[in-house]
């Protein structure tokens, strides 16, 4: 089944010089490159980018919670709160505050099963548990350790759409004019 989707090169993965590795990586695939471009977001953007529904923020807040309770971290202790939808409020702000930080390189993949196939290459959110091959087991150098201890969100190179739903608003948010 032939889809698109939204992936974006993150700032670090910009100033990393990686976008050509990371480009030739989905192309790699199979999957056509059927829009491109290079921006410095602004807040208000990313702030729509990111969801601030309650089961985005409990879904993102969780995740915090859960990678604290692995490092063994006192998740009140690191957050002021264990509420993963308080956590998810920081997360998010933290988020907006490190996509505008930069320049990304916002994309739109096509071909058969985009989605799920731009997020395979992608690999796991957090870079020591991407399998080797992806772009964040290859290239992905931070740890959810130190973005804890930092309050900020891992590093790691780059976004792409969880589902098709989410891959049509994300590329009308970033792409307007090829919807």
């Amino acid at each position: 089944m032939m889809e698109k989707t939204f992936a974006m090169i993150k700032p670090d993965g910009v100033d990393r010089s990686l976008v050509g590795a990371i480009i030739v990586m989905l192309e790699q695939t199979g999957l056509k490159l059927v829009a491109m471009k290079m921006l410095k977001a602004d807040k208000g953007l990313v702030a729509i980018h990111y969801p601030s529904t309650d089961q985005w923020l409990s879904g993102v807040g969780q995740h915090t919670v859960d990678g604290c309770a692995e490092l063994g971290m006192d998740v009140v202790k690191e957050f002021g709160t264990a509420d993963p939808i308080e956590i998810g409020k920081m997360v998010k702000v933290w988020l907006i505050d490190y996509i505008t930080s930069g320049s990304v390189v916002a994309m739109v993949w096509e071909g058969p099963l985009a989605v799920s196939n731009v997020r395979r290459m992608c690999g796991n959110t957090v870079p020591s548990k991407a399998e080797p091959g992806s772009i964040r087991g290859k290239y992905g150098l931070d740890s959810a350790v130190s973005a804890n201890a930092e309050k900020r969100p891992i590093f790691n190179l780059i976004h792409a759409s969880g589902n098709v739903e989410e891959a049509v608003t994300e590329i009308k948010l970033w792409f307007p004019e090829i919807i």
